[in-house]
């Protein structure tokens, strides 16, 4: 007889708790067969059988906690011979008794475990080196067969070979995994009305002066906050960052005293940066430093957004696409132009009551 223990589960997780057996005693298992689904406090993991043998004896019932190192099974060599071959009866359609760890998604992740399929489409599949959550199923029940196998293999092969993130690509998806693991988001909504814009005004202009007397109504929203040391620091100067979208990736240049310059002033600022963004030499000392950053992604399409934080800044404006829509005014239907706001804000360093009064402001600055 032979038993086998719980395995380490990795991240320190010291116990686990049986979610469901995929066996029962007396079963005869081939290795890498699923034995056990198993609940930590960070996802389902199903473990799957060390070796092939004969289960002589579950040493725990659904709903148990273990510890890591307890045992789990034990084992008796022999039984059937181990070819590799389909595990399960053959029911009346001929088709192969189906493994379900669908309790798995109890996790709300995508995992291969959370897949319907047999132990030989379980194998096929590492050995195609495919993640059967990505594999749309055809068979009874949403099980997944060889077919789906070969039809998801083609379908990779069709798609290029994977290539490395590099330069700007790779340094931003760095930045915002690192933004997205740290800051607490939380975002508010405006629309400004902008019928009275005279025709040809430069809208990212008016949005970067908007900002700047925002930030001096509210300066929490001009700050930069070091979540590790928890300090919170105001800035006197407002350093805009201005996404600008290119085909390399997102840069963020940073227009220095925004809360000191014109809309002529503004426009002439954004027009240098777009350009030196095109013909790729922004200088490194203007891509650093900003205080608080503005997308304007309104040309491109969408109205509201819930947009990245990127520390140690603690907020970030959108605006969207202009808008068209008719209200009442004194009693009266009125064709108004709106523009969509959307404050993202870093909700450790800045209420919500900070957030709104900034909004406000900018609201307020855009009707003039």
């Amino acid at each position: 007889m032979k038993t086998f223990e719980l395995p380490d589960l990795g991240e320190g997780l010291q116990e686990a708790e049986i979610v469901t057996w995929h066996v029962s005693e007396g079963d005869h298992v081939i290795t890498d067969q699923p034995l056990v689904s198993v609940e930590t406090d960070k996802a389902v993991v199903e473990v799957p059988a060390p070796r092939s043998g004969v289960i002589t004896k579950l040493f725990a019932q659904e709903g148990d906690r273990i510890a890591v190192g307890a045992t789990l099974v034990e084992f008796e060599d022999g039984g059937q011979e181990d070819k590799g071959a389909v595990v399960g009866d053959l029911d009346k359609n001929g088709t192969d008794s189906v493994i379900d760890t669908q309790a798995a998604a109890t996790t709300g992740r995508a995992t291969s475990g959370t897949a319907k399929a047999t132990p030989q489409v379980r194998a096929m599949a590492r050995k195609m080196d495919i993640d059967l959550a990505l594999v749309q199923p055809t068979g009874p029940k949403g099980v997944i067969t060889a077919n789906d196998l070969e039809r998801a293999a083609k379908a990779l092969s069709s798609s290029g070979p994977a290539e490395e993130l590099r330069g700007v690509r790779r340094a931003m998806a760095e930045r915002m995994a690192r933004a997205h693991e740290e800051v607490v988001r939380a975002t508010v909504t405006e629309f400004a009305d902008i019928t009275g814009w005279e025709k040809g005004t430069h809208a990212t202009a008016r949005l970067i002066v908007a900002i700047g007397a925002g930030c001096e109504a509210e300066p929490a929203i001009n700050a930069w906050y070091d979540g590790a040391k928890l300090e919170h620091r105001l800035n006197e100067g407002v350093h805009l960052g201005l996404a600008v979208d290119s085909s390399d990736g997102l840069f963020v240049p940073v227009i220095r005293n925004a809360q000191d310059l014109s809309v002529e002033q503004a426009e002439a600022e954004v027009q240098r940066f777009k350009k030196e963004v095109h013909d790729r030499n922004v200088p490194p000392k203007d891509m650093r430093g900003a205080t608080i950053s503005l997308s304007n992604y309104g040309s491109m399409g969408g109205v509201h957004s819930e947009m990245v934080v990127i520390p140690p800044q603690v907020a970030i404006l959108g605006a969207g696409r202009t808008i068209e829509q008719i209200i009442l005014r004194n009693g009266k239907p009125e064709a108004l132009h709106l523009m969509p706001l959307s404050l993202t804000f870093d909700h450790r360093a800045v209420t919500g009551g900070e957030a709104i009064h900034f909004l406000n402001r900018v609201k307020m600055e855009l009707e003039l």
